[in-house]
């Protein structure tokens, strides 16, 4: 069964209580449940994970690779606007790497505007709240 790796990083571990007027009420939890029951249906392994710490989220990229993954989709949080190291293990990596935020950072705080991991990847989705993961999955499926 192929597996793909959700990479969830900085503050995303808060989703259902940190601005839910911005990034809505349902958790990280709710979301995984949701991503489990599409992947159960496309017959996919899903391997969820959130740090806070960009080492963390790095070292995962290239684990998903090395362990075989179908694709990566990866919420960055704020280091899709401000780590090049990040973008360079999109880069360093075969797997393909689907982008997901959760709100438009377009329209959103002019430092948000510039997306590194967003330039390498292979797919981003925006601005779809929670179900911006299930396009993910269903784009990773068709890999």
């Amino acid at each position: 069964m192929a597996t793909i790796f959700i990479l969830n990083g900085p503050n995303l571990n808060r989703l259902g209580r940190r601005q839910p007027e911005l990034y809505g009420t349902q958790s990280l939890d709710d979301i995984a449940a949701m991503l489990g029951e599409r992947a159960a249906a496309l017959g996919l392994a899903l391997d969820i994970r959130q740090s806070n710490h960009e080492g963390h989220l790095i070292d995962w990229l290239h684990e998903a690779e090395d362990a075989g993954a179908k694709a990566v989709i990866l919420n960055a949080g704020g280091y899709a606007h401000t780590s090049v190291a990040l973008r360079d293990a999109v880069t360093s990596i075969a797997t393909p790497v689907i982008s997901v935020h959760l709100t438009d950072p377009a329209s959103r705080e002019k430092f948000r505007h510039s997306d590194h991991v967003a330039e390498v990847a292979a797919l981003t989705v925006k601005g779809a709240g929670a179900a911006g993961y299930l396009t993910a999955l269903d784009a990773a499926a068709r890999l």
